[in-house]
């Protein structure tokens, strides 16, 4: 079976519980809330909840932490292209 040309990892966020956001941990990724929800929360301290089914990307934004508001396990999926075939930081 040819490899679909992506690569692919799993979060696991227990209920109630928040996973530190770090920029380098999200840089080129799609991430798909597989299972549970997702709550982000900024660096204002506002939130948005996102549900099964949802497609994000996390990089590059003013985040403080995700957290899972939920009774069940919060399952992320990012979806990245290889480390060979990602482009090379931006110079700003």
């Amino acid at each position: 079976m040819p490899r679909s040309g992506f690569e692919r990892r799993l979060v696991r966020i227990p209920a109630g519980c928040e996973h530190a956001y770090d920029d380098s941990e999200w840089r080129d990724e799609l991430v798909i809330v597989v299972c549970g929800t997702l709550e982000l929360e900024g660096l204002s301290g506002r939130r948005w909840e996102f549900q099964r089914g949802a497609i994000l990307w996390l990089q590059d934004l003013p985040l403080r932490a995700l957290h899972n508001p939920g009774e069940q396990t919060a399952v992320l999926m990012m979806v990245s292209r290889p480390m060979n075939s990602q482009p090379p930081d931006r110079l700003i």
